[in-house]
C-alpha cells in the first residue's frame, strides 16, 4: 500500500488517479475546491481517502494543508500537482484577473506544494514530486499564451528542481499529456478571453472554433494516463518528461526538433558576442 497526495481530485486526470489508486488499495489525501462533488469517493472510501478543501488561488494556504496531509499519512511517496486549467483567448483580450488566477492555480501553487512537501521528503529520504503539465509545457499555439507561460514556467521550475532533491533520494516527474477525454476543453471554452473582431480570422479564431466544436474527441484515455503515471511513480528509471499520447509524442517531436534546428543555425553567429581574449 502507497500514500499519496493529489490536488484537484474531483474530476479528469485527479480523479482518474484517484480512483485507480483507492480501487488497487492505496491511500489518497485529494484536495478540492467542493467536497461535495467526490461524496461517492467519501462514501465508498471512508478509511483511504482523505479531503481537504483548498482553492490554489489561495497560495498561503497550501503550506498548511500540504503539513496536514503528511500528518495524517504519516509518509507520502508521491505529491501529484494535478490541479490547472486553460485560458484561451488573445492575450490582450484577458483581464489582469484572468491572469493572475491563471498563473496562480498553474504555477504558483504547484511550486508552493513541492516547496512544503520537501521538507518532509527529505526526512524520509523518498518520495516523488510529480508534476501535470501538457505537450503545451515545450510547443505553442497561438491564443493561448497564458497556458504556456503558465506551463512553461512549471516546466523550468521541476526541471531545475529534479537536480537539486536528487542527492537526497526524491524523484521528479513531469507529465505530459496530450488532449484527453475530460472536462478541460468544455471549462477553457466557457472562460474565454473577449471575442476581440481583429483575431477571428487568425490562428485564434480557429482555436476559439476548435474549444467549441463538441465533435471534435480527444484521443487521450485518462483512466489509461492515471495508469502509466502511477506505474512511472515506482520506476527508478522513468523519465523526467513523461509523454501521454501519440499527439503529445508528434508535437513535442515537431517543436523541439524545429527548436534544435534553429539554434545549430546559429553555431557561428553566436560565438561573435564572445569577449576577445586580451
Amino acid at each position: 500500500m502507497s500514500n499519496w497526495f493529489i490536488t484537484g481530485i474531483s474530476s479528469g486526470l485527479g480523479r482518474a488517479l484517484a480512483e485507480t489508486l483507492l480501487a488497487r488499495g492505496d491511500r489518497v489525501f485529494g484536495t478540492v475546491r467542493a467536497i461535495e462533488r467526490v461524496a461517492d469517493l467519501r462514501a465508498h472510501y471512508p478509511d483511504r481517502l482523505h479531503l481537504a478543501t483548498l482553492d490554489l488561488r489561495a497560495t498561503e494556504a497550501v503550506r498548511a494543508v500540504v503539513d496536514d496531509a503528511f500528518a495524517v499519512l504519516g509518509s507520502i511517496d508521491a505529491v501529484v500537482n494535478n490541479a490547472g486549467y486553460g485560458l484561451f483567448g488573445a492575450a490582450e483580450s484577458l483581464t489582469l484577473e484572468q491572469i493572475k488566477d491563471q498563473l496562480a492555480t498553474n504555477l504558483l501553487a504547484p511550486i508552493e506544494v513541492a516547496r512544503a512537501a520537501l521538507p518532509h521528503l527529505r526526512q524520509q529520504g523518498s518520495g516523488r514530486l510529480i508534476a501535470i503539465s501538457s505537450y503545451g509545457g515545450q510547443a505553442t499555439h497561438g491564443g493561448a499564451s497564458l497556458y504556456h507561460a503558465s506551463k512553461w514556467g512549471l516546466e523550468g521550475f521541476f526541471d531545475a528542481l529534479a537536480q537539486e532533491v536528487a542527492p537526497f533520494g526524491i524523484g521528479v516527474t513531469i507529465v505530459e499529456p496530450g488532449a484527453a477525454r475530460t472536462g478541460f476543453r468544455a471549462a477553457a471554452s466557457a472562460a474565454l478571453g473577449v471575442d476581440l473582431d481583429a483575431y477571428r480570422q487568425t490562428p485564434i479564431g480557429q482555436l476559439r472554433d476548435i474549444l467549441k466544436d463538441p465533435a471534435r474527441t480527444p484521443g487521450g484515455d485518462p483512466q489509461r494516463m492515471a495508469t502509466a503515471i502511477i506505474e512511472s511513480a515506482s520506476d527508478e528509471t522513468a523519465p523526467l518528461r513523461l509523454v501521454l499520447g501519440s499527439d503529445a509524442q508528434s508535437i513535442l517531436d515537431r517543436a523541439l526538433s524545429a527548436r534544435l534546428e534553429q539554434v545549430r543555425a546559429q553555431v557561428e553567429t553566436a560565438s561573435r558576442t564572445d569577449a576577445v581574449a586580451a
